[in-house]
């Protein structure tokens, strides 16, 4: 059964009640694998099920880019390409879920979003939220950063108690921003959280940021999420981090000033002071790292 760029896992779709879609986009905002990460945990206590993917992905990806993967199934060798994966899951409470594996389309970027929001509107989905990462100038030793936004109030002011900071972010970002927006337009609640990770520390999985939005996400939703779990895989991952930190003298001397940018940011919240700009030799080396 197909509906728009989608082709539905069955025939007949599943009444769901006022679903909440929880999204996560690579590659753009989702460094550490965080959003995929937290995506997966809430997915594992939900036991979701599989409810749609694109048809034709090669209609949005460029697949030298998001390469397809070849692999042998009971002898055979069969060949898997990129896609944008949907599950659902029936909730606790007074709505389900719907989870939106996105990746970020190479063309038809529009024609992406509206299939979207069209699925979205066929389920009656009652809320929009995108979760992620993105790495930043901030230092490993303090607590993460998160900015984010809520168009409903009372989360809202959950994520100010959670130390959330709405986002000033101006420039380049990703086409699924619009799918935000037009979710608000058709009445939807719309949100987003994105971590704020370490930029000298890329890991391929970075359970520190996982942990921050699971936390959060714990608060919204009593879904009885793994937080203990996590936190205990990102107290080992924080081990290795200062091991290898302690082992550069280098880096080091980033940490110094990073920590010290952070704490004059930190102190100018109610001031309204910008935050304290980097010696351009830090700049330039955590430029470098990134390249």
């Amino acid at each position: 059964m197909e509906r728009g760029a989608f082709t539905f896992s069955a025939e007949t779709l599943p009444e769901l009640r006022a679903p909440h879609v929880l999204a996560s986009v690579r590659p753009w905002v989702d460094v550490g694998n965080v959003g995929t990460l937290v995506l997966g945990d809430v997915e594992a206590v939900l036991k979701t099920e599989p409810l749609a993917h694109l048809t034709k992905p090669g209609t949005f990806f460029d697949f030298t880019r998001y390469r397809p993967t070849a692999y042998f199934k009971e002898g055979q060798r069969e060949v898997e390409l990129p896609n944008a994966v949907i599950n659902y899951a029936r909730g606790p409470a007074a709505h389900d879920f719907l989870f939106f594996h996105l990746l970020e389309p190479h063309a038809n970027g529009e024609d992406f979003v509206y299939s979207l929001l069209d699925l979205m509107t066929t389920f009656g989905a009652a809320r929009y939220f995108m979760v992620g990462a993105m790495y930043d100038m901030v230092p490993h030793t303090r607590p993460l950063l998160i900015s984010g936004s809520a168009s409903d109030q009372r989360t809202q002011q959950t994520f100010a108690n959670y130390g959330v900071r709405t986002s000033q972010y101006q420039g380049p970002t990703t086409i699924l921003t619009l799918l935000a927006r037009e979710a608000a337009r058709k009445d939807m609640d719309s949100m987003s959280l994105i971590v704020r990770l370490p930029q000298y520390a890329p890991l391929e999985e970075d359970h520190s940021g996982r942990l921050r939005l699971l936390k959060l996400l714990d608060a919204i939703y009593p879904l009885r999420l793994p937080v203990d779990k996590v936190e205990a895989l990102s107290e080992e991952q924080l081990r290795q981090v200062n091991a290898a930190v302690e082992s550069n003298p280098q880096l080091k001397r980033v940490l110094q000033h990073l920590e010290e940018r952070y704490e004059g940011e930190n102190r100018g919240q109610d001031s309204g002071s910008e935050m304290p700009p980097l010696p351009p030799s830090i700049e330039k080396f955590l430029r470098e790292m990134e390249n």
